[in-house]
């Protein structure tokens, strides 16, 4: 049993408070010229979902106006969509070409496109905003 004996040391150390501490370090990439990004991922194949346009809009004056339009890489990811300057609070829509992507690889897909509605209220902070899509559904969720 020398599986169990190692594990009791383990928590006898624990409480006892003798275990050792490793320093923690954090690492903070700076996404401070690229303040919004996409990654596309096709979950039926596993697959990101490469060559897939992608606008950003923006209301304004009460209408959406577009900003940006992008297509994903290989790796199904998209950025630098607007600079640190021009990304100002405010909503914002992203327009993900479904149906053309879905065209390009053969499928039939029941949603020729996806738009997700998303309010920016810190411009200073990195927003990601995945896609997670299927011939027939598809789900988001603020990324980091």
């Amino acid at each position: 049993m020398p599986y169990q004996r190692s594990r009791m040391q383990v928590i006898k150390s624990h409480l006892e408070g003798k275990q050792k501490k490793t320093p923690t370090v954090v690492s903070r990439v700076s996404m401070s010229s690229n303040p919004l990004t996409s990654h596309v991922l096709d979950t039926a194949t596993g697959q990101p979902a490469a060559n897939m346009k992608i606008s950003l809009n923006k209301f304004q004056d009460g209408e959406w106006q577009e900003v940006a339009a992008k297509v994903t890489n290989n790796d199904g990811r998209a950025g630098h969509f607007l600079t640190q300057e021009a990304f100002t609070k405010g909503t914002y829509k992203m327009f993900f070409d479904t149906g053309d992507y879905f065209k390009q690889v053969g499928t039939k897909g029941f949603y020729p496109y996806v738009e997700i509605v998303f309010v920016i209220e810190k411009p200073e902070e990195h927003y990601h905003v995945p896609l997670l899509i299927s011939p027939y559904g598809y789900s988001t969720y603020r990324g980091s």
